[in-house]
């Protein structure tokens, strides 16, 4: 079946968070100031348990989801996760991906690839190790970063790193991450620092607008550009001429990609959220937890679906969109 919005955009991603916690406190997501003193983190019976998520996932690619991405928070954290992985790989057609920080994938790596899942992206702001710690805030070494790729890498994950660049602080560091991984067997995808929430002390000033970056590296590598590989995927695409790497710009400040969006998330506390930006959720929690059946949750979704019409991205600089401090949080929905 096919789900379209009400900009005849498909329904095709689907984005669950499965905790609100972390190991780090990157500044552009969950900033120590806020995280560490006032915030009070999801109680177990608030958060989805993994019968529920696959109850849900099953029910989404029967209206169209091809592909899952486990987020968090850090994924990572949740309590055999590989358990998940199992269960979702049983439902027939789907492509299933984490985001994580990487630090805990040198213990968990070989666990999640023989419970099926192939894909992972790593989040990694900086390889000098000063910086790392700086926008991590936390006592973790790159290098924890690195021994994890390096086990997914040998496990045999195909292996995407973000490095979410800030203006004056890691846009000079790009060419040393390109550098870095060359001939590596990894991708890298350059995000542009975005307004999610409201605590990340985001402003334009802070932006490094890919269009900038890429001309940083066009005057120190011949690059390629490269179509896109399918219909909704964010990243615009390059390589390096010589093909020791492929890398990307994620540039929703920029470049919004308001009009291909085909994703659908669901927070750690079981709401669906149609947009990164939203001002509010769904909450189909409640309608699972209340014994609705699979034909109940499906009119549910598609009433969701069917009047979407966000465009966040394309209309961000409208007044009535900067100023509202109500937007849901990263940790809640992942990236």
């Amino acid at each position: 079946m096919n789900t379209y919005d009400s900009l005849n955009r498909p329904l095709r991603d689907l984005r669950i968070s499965v905790t609100d916690r972390c190991n780090f406190r990157c500044t552009y997501c969950m900033p120590k100031e806020i995280y560490n003193n006032e915030y009070n983190f999801l109680k177990r019976d608030e958060i989805l348990t993994f019968e529920e998520i696959y109850r849900i996932s099953k029910i989404f690619v029967s209206l169209g989801i091809h592909k899952i991405r486990i987020t968090g928070g850090e994924p990572l954290l949740r309590k055999n996760l590989y358990k998940l992985i199992d269960q979702l790989n049983t439902i027939n057609d789907i492509d299933i991906a984490l985001t994580t920080n990487g630090v805990l994938l040198k213990q968990q790596a070989q666990q999640l690839f023989d419970s099926g899942l192939r894909r992972i992206t790593i989040s990694l702001d900086a390889v000098d190790d000063n910086l790392f710690k700086l926008l991590s805030d936390s006592s973790y070494s790159h290098e924890d970063v690195l021994r994890g790729i390096e086990k997914s890498l040998e496990v045999g994950f195909k292996v995407k790193i973000n490095m979410v660049v800030k203006r004056g602080i890691n846009d000079q560091h790009a060419l040393e991450m390109i550098e870095f991984f060359r001939n590596s067997n990894v991708i890298i995808r350059f995000i542009e620092f975005m307004d999610v929430g409201s605590t990340n002390h985001w402003n334009e000033n802070s932006v490094m607008q890919s269009q900038e970056l890429l001309k940083m590296i066009e005057n120190n590598y011949k690059v390629n550009k490269l179509e896109k590989n399918y219909f909704g995927e964010v990243a615009n695409r390059y390589e390096l001429q010589d093909k020791s790497l492929e890398f990307g710009f994620i540039s929703s400040v920029t470049e919004p990609f308001c009009s291909d969006c085909t994703r659908i998330r669901l927070s750690s506390d079981g709401k669906l959220y149609t947009c990164l930006f939203s001002l509010s959720g769904f909450d189909i929690k409640e309608k699972i937890r209340s014994k609705n059946d699979d034909k109940q949750i499906i009119n549910f979704i598609n009433s969701i679906w069917t009047n979407r019409n966000d465009r966040y991205s394309e209309l961000r600089n409208q007044s009535i969109l900067s100023s509202n401090k109500n937007k849901i949080e990263m940790p809640y929905i992942g990236g």
